[in-house]
């Protein structure tokens, strides 16, 4: 009898398992986090937290997320990321969590009107080059984190959504030449109220799935095809900017996948990490990345 009970206890318990999917159900523990140098830049060692689950397969999805902050101010280890990246990594993906050069840190003009236009796509670049060492380094190194280099999820919130953005979408503009990088192949993008240089610079090699959150009245980054900031057009920092919904219309226009929150009314909160939508965030993820679903879902908030 007693062995009968063992043996039912067994099947139950392998049921259980095989319900609970990969990569949408909390199934593991967390390590904790390990810190690495991805980079030395101007005397400034540039880091990646990696969140890991324990006792799982060797070959983990990747996920990097660029934290925002106006490229003057943030960091990897805000609240809201790190929750973000212990419930990912129980699901199963190795979280990445960067810094990057702040290259706006202590500037008056801060990176709004007053700052020459001209200059902020330099500023995008910069940081979309520490995005590209960081997911560079991780992937050289695919083995150590046990990670499958095949499936590299990236994202950010506001200039960081900014920086990976146009790093995944206008590599041509960002980097002149894109040899360096040329091995380093996105299997998504998150974006929490980003924007690029220029959409029209999105075509089919640069054809990335994308999950979008924006609201439409946010007065710093545009929801549309606006200024950056809303700046007249004789002020210094009057530069246009594609947002979420052109970058979604653009992708749909190239018949790829996206997922798009868009909340009408809502401004600049938007940046923050959304928890309650991110059970259908990663269920979107799994048929994508996962199933090679084609889905294209524009939910409105």
């Amino acid at each position: 009898m007693k062995h009968i009970f063992l043996f039912l206890i067994i099947l139950l318990s392998s049921q259980l398992a095989e319900a609970q999917q990969k990569f949408t159900d909390s199934l593991f523990k967390v390590q904790k986090p390990i810190t690495r140098n991805y980079a030395d830049k101007e005397n400034e060692k540039l880091i990646v937290d990696l969140y890991q689950p324990e006792n799982s397969q060797k070959d983990r999805p990747l996920i990097i997320f660029m934290h925002g902050g106006g490229f003057a101010g943030g960091s990897p280890r805000n609240p809201q990321e790190v929750k973000f990246a212990n419930i990912a990594a129980a699901k199963e993906y190795t979280v990445g969590l960067i810094s990057y050069s702040l290259k706006r840190q202590g500037i008056k003009t801060g990176f709004s009107c007053n700052y020459a236009a001209s200059e902020k796509p330099e500023t995008f670049k910069m940081a979309a080059e520490d995005f590209k060492d960081a997911v560079k380094f991780i992937k050289t190194n695919a083995d150590k984190f046990q990670i499958d280099a095949e499936k590299i999820i990236v994202g950010g919130s506001s200039a960081g959504a900014e920086a990976v953005l146009n790093a995944v979408y206008n590599p041509d503009l960002m980097f002149p030449n894109s040899s360096k990088y040329a091995d380093i192949k996105f299997s998504e993008v998150i974006s929490l109220t980003g924007a690029l240089v220029d959409s029209r610079y999105l075509g089919e090699d640069e054809l990335v799935p994308g999950i979008f959150f924006h609201g439409t009245k946010d007065n710093l980054v545009p929801f549309t095809n606006s200024p950056h900031h809303f700046c007249d057009s004789n002020k210094p920092g009057y530069l246009m900017l594609d947002g979420s919904k052109t970058i979604v219309d653009r992708l749909k226009e190239l018949d790829a996948s996206y997922l798009f929150y868009s909340f009408d009314g809502a401004g600049y909160e938007i940046s923050g990490m959304p928890f309650k939508y991110l059970p259908h965030e990663l269920n979107f993820l799994s048929e994508v990345v996962f199933e090679n679903t084609k889905i294209q879902s524009h939910i409105y908030k």
